[in-house]
């Protein structure tokens, strides 16, 4: 997956000063605005293994359990009984980037463990090279709801969290359950497709700082560079072809997608494609669920198709998808320290978002729960910081420990960036 890098125009000049001078928010060099070719999805039923089984077993071991190869690659640990156990075991696949695990009905929740394992496509020798098993988050911490405006057609399915692996040519799962597992499980293995470098004209320039100081709007932040959709390489047939609109943003949600911290930026447009391709291919949702991502160079990547002024009902934040906006932080930042470039790129998008609607970053704004299975019932109002995080919504732990403690200066930086 080959990128092209160009500069944004207007960019590297000027950092935006949000608070004293040692507070400035620097301006990251950006990725060429891109499109792709062929993004794809291929799909492996996960088949049963027994109950007994450790994990799917060593590449090149005997085994009989796995979708390719012989033997017997479980090994016995003396697993609880009545445990369920599906696995594949494929050393040998297509290319792809990222995976997921996915099941047939999105209202069935997977209670268990999901592990998996990669074969990096540059390790030429199939015996050996594979990464570690990694876990993958089984509640998948972004969803939309199931009504009817998110579903695309019948296809909505449930899913684990992506994870992005880097270009990888085989992979092992293991599903363990205490309980019956979900029908249909099956591992979804996403290649984002090649790169071609295309225009400029693809990203929106930044604002100069005090640009907005004649707006008609109170308290307008300036607009931050934006790569749009089609700078990412968007396959813009794949989505949903209507937009559904809310009200004014009233709450910024912020999210990490919880794909790894394992990609470079240059890789950012491949794995936001990955993202997109998993929620509309894998979970059948309408579109990206993000409003806005922001990866570890402070870049600012359009998310759900719509306009990037306008209040687009994106799918984030059960239950409180309504007259709000969600920008996630491309990685997991559950341990690990967001790269300041990131929390600054997450703040003027946040600054700019909300300013539109005349809101205070610091202030705080009341939104009523769609959903149950939201922290608030149905029908229930609360007051939100007007930047919250995700777990202030959803019982969740994202955007993550690490992320989460950097909201409070992040509202602070964004109101100063709104002239407050």
């Amino acid at each position: 997956m080959r990128i092209s890098l160009i500069p944004l125009l207007g960019l590297g000049c000027t950092a935006a000063l949000l608070a004293p001078a040692s507070a400035a928010i620097a301006t990251p060099a950006r990725p060429t605005a891109i499109r792709t070719s062929a993004p794809r999805t291929t799909t492996l039923a996960l088949r049963p293994l027994p109950a007994t089984a450790d994990r799917v077993g060593e590449p090149g071991a005997a085994n009989g359990g796995g979708d390719q190869g012989g033997g017997d690659r479980g090994v016995g640990t003396g697993g609880p009984e009545g445990a369920q156990v599906r696995g594949v075991d494929a050393p040998a696949t297509a290319g792809f980037a990222m995976l997921g695990v996915s099941w047939d009905d999105p209202t069935t929740a997977l209670h268990g463990t999901v592990e998996v394992r990669t074969h990096p496509a540059k390790a030429g020798d199939r015996a050996g090279g594979w990464s570690a098993w990694r876990p993958l988050e089984v509640d998948s911490e972004d969803t939309p709801g199931h009504g009817l405006e998110e579903r695309r057609g019948p296809h909505a399915r449930g899913a684990t969290a992506p994870l992005w692996v880097g270009p990888s040519d085989g992979v092992q799962v293991r599903v363990r359950g205490s309980a019956e597992l979900p029908h249909g499980l099956r591992v979804d293995l996403v290649d984002p497709g090649e790169a071609a470098a295309v225009s400029a004209a693809d990203v929106l320039a930044p604002e100069p700082a005090g640009s907005r100081r004649h707006s008609s709007i109170a308290h307008q932040a300036p607009r931050p560079g934006i790569v749009t959709r089609a700078g990412w390489g968007a396959n813009e047939s794949l989505r949903d072809q209507s937009y559904v609109y809310t009200g004014t943003v009233k709450v910024v949600f912020v999210h990490h997608t919880d794909t790894g911290n394992g990609y470079s930026c240059a890789d950012s447009p491949a794995v936001i494609r990955s993202i997109y391709q998993y929620h509309v291919v894998s979970n059948g949702w309408r579109d990206i669920g993000y409003n806005f991502l922001v990866d570890r160079c402070g870049t600012i990547y359009e998310g759900r198709a719509g306009g990037v002024a306008r209040s687009v009902l994106g799918a984030h934040t059960l239950g409180f998808n309504t007259d709000s906006a969600g920008v996630a932080a491309l990685g997991t930042y559950t341990s690990a320290e967001p790269p300041q470039a990131q929390v600054d790129g997450i703040t003027k998008i946040a600054a700019w978002k909300l300013g539109l609607g005349s809101r205070d970053a610091a202030g705080t704004a009341t939104l009523t729960s769609a959903s149950n299975s939201s922290r608030y019932p149905q029908g229930t109002s609360h007051t939100f910081h007007a930047i919250s995080g995700h777990r202030d919504a959803f019982a969740t732990d994202c955007p993550g420990d690490t992320l989460y403690t950097r909201l409070g200066d992040i509202r602070s930086r964004a109101t100063h960036l709104q002239g407050r």
